[in-house]
């Protein structure tokens, strides 16, 4: 199955109620994720979370899906890689 490089951007409103459940999705979809990385807006009882993840698009529609479904939260992707098996193939070599 040919897997994407892709990177999404999560907006969560209302962070201290709905944390637990967007790292509930986060979890499920874990071994699909190569980074994480979140910035805290406190005063707001907001945040932004980053994740970059290698997945099919079947696989990075359905964790889309899943998180937009939560109230307040709002996730937006761009992909940078359409096959990763690409990335393993050094055409210098």
């Amino acid at each position: 199955m040919k897997q994407n490089i892709c990177i999404c951007g999560l907006l969560i409103n209302e962070k201290s109620h709905q944390a637990p459940v967007v790292q509930q999705v986060l979890s499920k979809y874990g071994t699909l994720i190569l980074h994480r990385s979140g910035i805290p807006y406190s005063d707001c009882d907001r945040g932004l979370i980053n994740v970059t993840m290698k997945a099919s698009g079947e696989e990075l529609e359905n964790f889309k899906t899943e998180l937009n479904r939560i109230n307040g939260v709002k996730v937006e992707s761009l992909c940078l890689v359409d096959d990763a098996g690409e990335l393993n193939t050094c055409k210098n070599r």
